[in-house]
C-alpha cells in the first residue's frame, strides 16, 4: 500500500530528536508527532555529559562507546542548525573526604578509567574560589549539551518543513494493520514511540529531578563542577544546579523540599549570595535496570525509551542502534532490548 512516510515517531524529547535526525540522514521520509507536555525532562535537563558514575567512581555503561558517537552527532547537529550546542568542558569532582581523593587515585590505575580521569588542579579562577581541602579530580571527556537550544532548533526547522505535527493523540488514533500503521491521517510501515515518561512501557520507572538556575556574582566559574550536585556555568554569572532524584509523586513539579536540598548543597561550598532565577522539575524516563529500552513492541510498532539521567550521552547511540535494527535488520543488543521486561 502507498504510505505518506517511511517511518512515524511519537514524541520529541532527546530520544525523538536523535532518532528523527538519524533516520532523516538515511534519506527516509520521517514525520514526528508531538504535543509539548508539562514535566518533560529533556526541556529542563542540565545537559551534563559525564562518562563516570561519580557516586562510585566507575565508568557509566559503555561510556567510551557512547562518547565516540555522541560528540560527532552533536557537532553535526551544531553545524546543521548553525547553533552552538556542544560545549566540551572539564568537570571537576571536588572531593568531600580524603577517602574519596584516595579512591580517585586508585581508580586511575585502571586503563579505561585513566582515559577519562585526571588529577587537579584545573587552572580556573572560579574553581579555586570553592573550598576543597582534599582537592579535586578532573573528568576529562565531559561536555555540556545545550538541550533547550537543540530542541528549539529542531522544532523550528521540522515545523517549517512540515515534518512535525504538534497535537495530542487520542487512544484510538493509532491503527495497526498487516501493511503498516495509520496515525492522524498519516501512514507508514513503522511507528516508533519516543514518549519518555508519558508512555506505558514495561520496565519504565519515572523519576522526578529538580534543579535550579541561579546567579552567583563573583564566582566566575569557567568549568563544570560537582560536589553532591552539578554546577554548570551558563555565562553572565548564571549557573544550572542539579539535580535531585525522587521516585514518589513524580508529577508534583518543583517542590520546596527539592529547592531546600539544592540550596543547602550550594551554601556549603559558596559563601556568597545565591540569587534564585528559576526552579524547575522534569520527569526522567528511567528503566528499572538503568539500561535503555529499545526494540519492537508489535509487528509495526517499536520503542526508544528509558534514557534516564544520561539522555544526552545515550540518545545518539540508541538512535543509531535502533535504526540499524529496524531498517537494516541488524540484531538488537540483548542488554537494551525491550523483550527483557516481557
Amino acid at each position: 500500500m502507498p504510505f505518506t512516510h517511511d517511518i512515524l515517531l511519537l514524541g520529541r524529547g532527546l530520544a525523538g530528536v536523535a532518532l528523527s535526525e538519524t533516520l532523516a540522514a538515511r534519506s527516509l521520509r520521517v514525520c514526528v508527532i508531538d504535543a509539548p507536555q508539562e514535566g518533560r525532562a529533556s526541556w529542563v535537563a542540565a545537559g551534563v555529559v559525564n562518562p563516570i558514575v561519580l557516586r562510585r567512581t566507575v565508568p557509566s555503561w559503555r561510556a567510551s562507546e557512547l562518547l565516540a558517537i555522541a560528540g560527532p552527532f552533536y557537532r553535526e547537529m551544531q553545524h546543521r542548525y548553525e547553533t552552538p550546542l556542544w560545549h566540551p568542558l572539564p568537570l571537576a569532582e571536588i572531593f568531600p573526604t580524603a577517602q574519596e581523593a584516595g579512591l580517585w587515585q586508585l581508580r586511575m590505575r585502571d586503563e579505561e578509567m585513566a582515559r577519562m580521569m585526571g588529577t587537579g588542579p584545573l587552572n580556573d579562577a572560579g574553581l579555586l574560589r570553592l573550598p576543597q581541602p582534599y582537592g579535586h579530580g578532573v573528568v576529562l571527556r565531559a561536555a555540556w549539551l545545550d538541550t533547550k537550544a537543540l530542541l528549539r532548533a529542531h522544532r523550528d526547522r521540522w515545523l517549517a518543513e512540515g515534518r512535525l505535527i504538534e497535537r495530542v493523540l487520542g487512544p484510538d488514533e493509532i491503527r495497526e494493520h498487516d501493511g503498516g500503521v495509520e496515525v492522524a491521517g498519516l501512514s507508514a510501515p513503522m511507528l516508533v514511540h519516543c514518549s519518555g515518561p508519558f508512555a506505558q512501557v514495561k520496565g519504565l520507572l519515572p523519576v522526578r529531578g529538580e534543579g535550579l538556575t541561579v546567579r552567583m556574582r563573583g564566582l566566575s566559574l569557567g568549568v563544570m563542577a560537582h560536589r553532591g550536585v552539578f554546577i554548570v556555568p551558563l555565562g553572565d554569572d548564571r549557573y544550572r544546579v542539579g539535580s535531585t532524584f525522587a521516585w514518589d509523586n513524580v508529577w508534583s513539579g518543583p517542590t520546596e523540599e527539592g529547592k531546600r536540598y539544592l540550596l543547602d548543597k550550594m551554601q556549603r561550598i559558596w559563601s556568597g549570595e545565591i540569587e534564585m532565577v528559576e526552579h524547575w522539575a522534569g520527569v526522567r524516563p528511567a528503566a528499572q535496570d538503568r539500561r535503555p529500552i529499545l526494540g519492537r513492541i508489535t509487528q509495526r510498532q517499536a520503542v526508544l525509551n528509558g534514557l534516564g539521567s544520561r539522555g544526552a550521552l545515550l540518545a545518539p547511540w540508541c538512535a543509531a542502534h535502533l535504526a540499524d535494527h529496524l531498517i537494516d535488520g541488524k540484531p538488537l543488543d540483548s542488554e537494551v532490548g525491550c523483550a527483557r521486561f516481557a
